[in-house]
Parts: C-alpha cells; sequence; structure tokens
C-alpha cells in the first residue's frame, strides 16, 4: 500500500515537473518572439540619427548665440572706453577697432566722400526705429567722409564726421558745419568692410559710396588706410551728426535654433511612434 502511494506521488511530481518545464520554454518562446516584434533594426537606428543629429546642432546653435552676443558686448564696450592718442598708436591700429582715439588735424572738404543711403542714428539706433508715426524718408540722408589732415604729421586720414538729409548733402547748403580751423577729434576706429549680399557696387567716379572699401577711398582722396567714425563732441549746427557707429553683426542664431530643436522633437516623436509603439505614421 505505500509502495504504491509513492509510486503515484512520483508519477504526480514528474508531471508537475513537465507541466513547469514546458510552461517555462513557452514563455521563453514567447518572450524571444516579443523581442523579434520589437527589434529595431537597421534602418531604424539609422533613422533615429535624424533627431540625434538635429538636437546637437540646436544646441550648438544655442552657444553660437551666446557667443556672438557676448562679442556684440565686448565691441561695445569698446567704444565706450577712454580714448587713447591716434599718433601713439600707428602701429597697432588693428587691435583698435571699435576702440576710440583722439588726432588733431584739419578737415579737407574739398574732397568729400558721400556714402549712403544711411539712416540717422541716435545713440546707435535708427531713429525713429518702430515708430508708428515716423515720416517715411525723413531720417534719410548720407554719411559724410572727409580726409583729416593730421596735425605737423605728414599722413592723412579719413573721418566719417556724421550723417546729413538729402537736401544737405551739398557742401554749399551746410557752409556754417564746414569747420576750417585745426580742430581736435574723436573717433571711432574702424576697419574696411567688404560689399555686403545684394548691395550695388560703390561708383567712384560718380562718388557714390554704399558701403566702407577704405582702400578705393584712400586711392580716390591720397590717405594713408586709417578710418574713423567721429562721435558727437564736435557736432556744430547745420553740420553732419556724429556718433554714426552701430556695432552689429549678423544674428540669426535664435531662427536656426528653432528649427533644428523642432526638426528634432518632430522627427523623434515619429520615430517614437513608429519604432517603438508600432503605430503607423498617421
Amino acid at each position: 500500500m505505500n509502495l504504491s502511494r509513492l509510486c503515484c506521488n512520483i508519477l504526480n511530481i514528474t508531471k508537475n515537473f513537465k507541466a513547469y518545464n514546458n510552461s517555462r520554454k513557452s514563455s521563453y518562446y514567447q518572450q524571444i518572439k516579443t523581442s523579434g516584434e520589437n527589434d529595431i533594426g537597421t534602418i531604424g537606428w539609422m533613422l533615429l540619427a535624424i533627431p540625434t543629429v538635429s538636437f546637437a546642432l540646436g544646441t550648438w546653435q544655442v552657444k553660437r548665440k551666446m557667443w556672438k552676443e557676448n562679442l556684440i558686448a565686448d565691441m561695445t564696450n569698446k567704444t565706450k572706453s577712454d580714448p587713447v592718442s591716434l599718433i601713439e598708436n600707428l602701429d597697432n591700429l588693428d587691435e583698435l577697432d571699435y576702440k576710440p582715439v583722439y588726432a588733431r588735424g584739419k578737415f579737407l572738404h574739398d574732397q568729400e566722400l558721400y556714402m549712403g543711403p544711411r539712416t540717422l542714428l541716435v545713440n546707435g539706433d535708427a531713429e525713429g526705429e518702430g515708430s508708428l508715426f515716423s515720416q517715411k524718408g525723413s531720417n534719410q540722408g548720407y554719411l559724410i567722409i572727409t580726409p583729416f589732415k593730421l596735425d605737423n604729421q605728414d599722413k592723412i586720414i579719413l573721418v566719417n564726421r556724421g550723417w546729413v538729409p538729402h537736401k544737405k548733402k551739398n557742401p554749399k547748403t551746410r557752409k556754417e558745419g564746414q569747420v576750417e580751423e585745426v580742430v581736435d577729434i574723436v573717433g571711432i576706429v574702424r576697419s574696411n568692410e567688404n560689399r555686403p549680399t545684394f548691395l550695388p557696387k560703390n561708383n567712384e567716379e560718380s562718388n557714390q559710396w554704399f558701403y566702407r572699401d577704405i582702400h578705393s577711398m584712400c586711392k580716390i582722396t591720397g590717405a594713408d588706410p586709417i578710418f574713423l567714425d567721429q562721435t558727437t563732441d564736435l557736432n556744430k549746427p547745420g553740420g553732419p551728426i556724429g556718433g554714426q557707429t552701430r556695432v552689429t553683426l549678423r544674428n540669426e542664431h535664435m531662427s536656426y535654433i528653432i528649427t533644428w530643436y523642432g526638426l528634432s522633437a518632430g522627427t523623434g516623436y515619429m520615430w517614437y511612434r513608429r519604432f517603438i509603439k508600432k503605430l503607423p505614421l498617421k
């Protein structure tokens, strides 16, 4: 009797073990099947590069934006520093870009150059910019570029004396503003400017200058390649309005940031929907 019961128990244990073993195998095979269904595959991993790279480019543009803003701030601070002697720093002018210098000399008004049309700047910004009531064209005019003979020096430089309206372009209409005596001036050192995209070429024969081509201006006037934007210290009634230095650099990084992060978010969501959730892209 005991032997029979023992045999039955052994048979039951064997059956239970087989059932458990079959259950483990079934679970294992189901796991393999599910894993196969969720396999992203080579194409999936390749497509994941789109949102990843887009995110990296967006982050890079954030850093570029910060760098550009710091550069503009540094240039602005330079324009507000104390002026140094131009004569004492002729050998290191490349290091003085956007910095103020002072000099003594006399303007050669008979060799004026006209650069424009330009908008009048007040404290570095266009006058009436963003105003609904500003009269169209009322602040349009020209910058008066005048050779300046340095006192006690065999050297002539170029000075942007400032802005005049269209009606004051002819020097005969602003005689009271034509300084004839030897004067002390303060100006911001400026470097040569390449022709901006879509802007016409300078017309030297008609004295029409659209951008600051210092080398060509020097050939016309015989001046040395030194260019200053005169500050407001020597403004004369009826004469050019100084202080026409605008510290600006092309800064479109915010639009790039929005573009790259937007592309990353959109393609990242599509990738998650297609390869993780297994949903159709509709």
